[in-house]
């Protein structure tokens, strides 16, 4: 089973859509200004075995092309989130299982200048309707460390549950870090996950 791909997302100021080679430029000026903001939070690569040379880091171009071929066999959903029309950051829905599991996990960062403004809540919340609405997934997770205060505010604004914690559980800023596990059931969102951000997130409006 394919998930449906590419598709494009969108509520209000916020938007979801497939990443592109031609995001380059702007993903990596985003990036590069929220180089300090993503570090204690950002994947690496954990040292190889004796003997094994070490990995290269893939450029942003064979990163793309890794999650396009990705997509196209159904394992993954690749975002960017836009901003009132501009890339201010990344979503993913990764590690899609089918058959009796029908899982699959969300994760995201998001551009320092436009965080606390409902931006990654909503594109979240956007991803786990497509997922459980469109492409057939039953359960969605995501995974953060515990001191990462501010993703776990995302999860929490939307109600996910906590399951518990795995240790040592992704190689994240140079080491094994334990990460709590939040999650989602298609049951538990009868009326869809945006429809309930919508009727319970603040209504002061950000600039």
């Amino acid at each position: 089973m394919n998930a449906p791909w590419p598709v494009v997302l969108a509520d209000g100021e916020t938007a979801l859509r497939p990443i592109k080679l031609r995001d380059q430029r702007a993903w990596r000026d985003v990036n590069r200004r929220n180089r300090d903001w993503l570090r204690p939070w950002e994947a690496t690569i954990p040292p190889p075995p004796p003997g094994i040379p070490a990995p290269h880091r893939p450029t942003y171009r064979q990163m793309v092309r890794h999650l396009r071929a990705e997509a196209h066999a159904g394992r993954m959903l690749p975002f960017v989130v836009e901003h009132r029309g501009r890339l201010a950051g990344q979503l993913t829905v990764a590690g899609i299982t089918w058959g009796s599991m029908c899982s699959g996990h969300v994760g995201y960062w998001v551009d320092e200048a436009v965080a606390g403004r409902g931006v990654i809540p909503t594109a979240v919340a956007l991803a786990v309707d497509h997922c459980f609405r469109s492409v057939g997934l039953h359960r969605i997770e995501v995974c953060i460390r515990p001191e990462n205060l501010p993703s776990r505010r995302v999860v929490e604004k939307l109600g996910f549950r906590e399951e518990g914690l795995r240790p040592r559980y992704l190689h994240i800023d140079g080491a094994w870090r334990d990460h709590l596990v939040f999650a989602l059931t298609a049951e538990e969102v009868p009326e869809g996950l945006l429809s309930r951000w919508h009727r319970e997130k603040p209504s002061t409006p950000h600039k």
